[in-house]
């Protein structure tokens, strides 16, 4: 009873404070209501994108895979950081000067309107069929473990997860549908901090335990259980080899945080380039510190049930939130948790929304229709998406590998394709329109072909790798025989002040040091 209670009180506040954050914002406009009017800060940005980015498919997606892998995944979290810094220096500098809402709108500018729209389908593709039902299913199953909602209800458990996946899908939606992407922010922050804390707090609580009051020495304990658990170096049949880091994860990484339109509208809401900055250099520090939060707790479970849950690795994070945590705490962390899973499904939502507004509903239904009918577009578009997510959670259960390793390999269908073409236009003057499109469709369809069809034995990441090379050749080629027949498009209007923060530079080197330091440290833990 304590636990709902405490619950439902932090889950109350984080409403109320949003509601009144947002009581004077002018949420009819299409900046204000898909941008955040452009007002938002770095601290915003970063605990926003933090939390977007991070929610239960990591709290009990990667911590599952940490309880069987080790620390080897700790590449997806650290080599972000690097990502980050390409972001701040060279991308949001440039999209901030093109005053950009969506990034298919660059792919206009650069190439045509045809691959605009293209790729703002693949993005409402890839919503609908990978993010949004895992970040549902991962949060119902954490929910479900926490509060034992299949007892409660005396229902089955398939159809208590069923029931918390309709009701997380639903307070998911509200937030998005009618506060925005300040809504979205805003609510963001404060989860982000308490997911931050709270996170923390789980794998400090277990150490304190486990060392007898000294967590130095429960860390010490749990690396002496099973040092292999803590080296970051991944061998060649591993889950994440240390090899892939120079193929295919650099390239996801760059179109993840500089080119996905959930993490980077952020950025795009920023109130100037100093605070866009500010935001994307907060969040790669952040991303260094997120393993303690999100692959140490597995490893911890690892000494505490050994090899028992290796059959069902992703209930292992809530169970070791049931073992650790006082009752009191328990209530507020699932609040966290159910933050974690709100801020992700509404930061799709949102996303999803402004893509289809602006990249397809303006450009092919409405050319000259009003900012309200736009926000109304926007507002059927995130309910339409949420039903479809909820009807399409359940069917991700039994992953393989887990819900993390489904994840990225299913982003690999749209991310590495869209990736190609973005770095094309940015980097290739000679690459067409023709050559980008066709590169869209071979790329999907040899890596749908070799992963999920013939099952190439290559590790998922190297094939990002080897198609990103092969669509480039495809590009090389289209365009030789379609050569460009437009000049990149440029506006020159000024959206938002554009000084350089500048401490930018500084912590760009800070954090490509740290993040070597990381692998020169713990390189041979074992």
């Amino acid at each position: 009873m304590y636990t709902a209670l405490t619950f439902i009180g932090f889950t109350l506040f984080v409403a109320f404070y949003s509601w009144y954050k947002l009581r004077k914002e002018k949420l009819n406009s299409k900046d204000g209501y898909f941008l955040g009017g452009r007002s938002l800060t770095g601290v915003v940005i970063a605990g926003s994108m933090l939390l977007t980015n991070i929610s239960t498919e990591h709290l009990i997606g990667m911590n599952g895979s940490s309880y069987k892998n080790g620390f080897i995944i700790i590449a997806w979290e650290v080599t972000s950081a690097l990502a980050l810094v390409v972001a701040a220096i060279y991308f949001v500098p440039k999209y901030l000067k093109m005053g950009l809402t969506t990034i298919p709108e660059y792919l206009e500018k650069r190439f045509d309107s045809t691959t605009r729209t293209l790729v703002a389908l693949f993005l409402m593709i890839s919503f609908i069929v990978t993010l949004l039902p895992i970040v549902l299913y991962t949060g119902a199953i954490n929910l479900e473990s926490i509060f034992n909602v299949s007892e409660v209800l005396e229902v089955s458990k398939k159809e208590g997860l069923w029931i918390t996946v309709v009701a997380v899908g639903i307070l998911g939606s509200i937030y998005a549908i009618f506060g925005g992407l300040k809504a979205v922010a805003v609510s963001d922050t404060i989860n982000g901090y308490g997911l931050l804390i709270g996170g923390l707090a789980i794998p400090l609580i277990a150490l304190v335990s486990i060392g007898d009051g000294n967590p130095l020495d429960g860390l010490t304990k749990v690396y002496n259980h099973s040092p292999e658990k803590f080296n970051v170096i991944g061998a060649k049949d591993s889950v994440l080899p240390f090899e892939v880091l120079f193929t295919g994860l650099i390239i996801n990484q760059l179109y993840f945080w500089s080119m996905n339109q959930t993490i980077i509208q952020r950025a795009l809401g920023a109130k100037n380039l100093v605070e866009a900055q500010k935001g994307l250099l907060y969040t790669g520090v952040l991303k260094i510190l997120v393993p303690i939060i999100i692959i140490l707790p597995g490893v911890i479970g690892f000494y505490y049930f050994g090899d028992s849950m290796y059959e069902n690795q992703d209930m292992i994070y809530p169970e070791l939130i049931k073992k650790v945590l006082p009752v009191g705490l328990v209530g507020i962390f699932a609040a966290i948790v159910m933050g974690a899973v709100l801020s992700t499904f509404n930061s799709v939502l949102n996303s999803a929304a402004t893509i289809f507004s602006i990249d397809v509903f303006k450009r092919h239904f409405g050319k000259n229709c009003s900012d309200r009918k736009l926000v109304k577009v926007g507002k059927l578009t995130s309910l339409i998406l949420a039903i479809f997510a909820i009807l399409v959670a359940p069917m991700v259960a039994n992953a393989p590998d887990g819900l993390y390793q489904l994840l990225q390999q299913l982003n690999g269908i749209f991310f590495i394709p869209i990736a190609s073409i973005m770095l094309a236009g940015f980097f290739l003057k000679n690459i067409s329109a023709m050559g980008a499109k066709v590169a869209l469709f071979v790329g999907l369809t040899f890596y749908i072909l070799t992963t999920f069809i013939f099952k190439v034995d290559i590790h998922f990441v190297h094939i990002w790798g080897i198609e990103f090379v092969l669509n480039l050749i495809v590009m090389f080629a289209v365009s030789y025989f379609y050569p460009p027949t437009q000049e990149m498009q440029q506006d020159n209007i000024v959206f938002v002040e554009m000084k350089t923060w500048k401490y930018t530079k500084p912590m760009a080197i800070m954090l490509c040091v740290v993040t070597v330091a990381i692998y020169v440290l713990l390189g041979n833990a074992s």
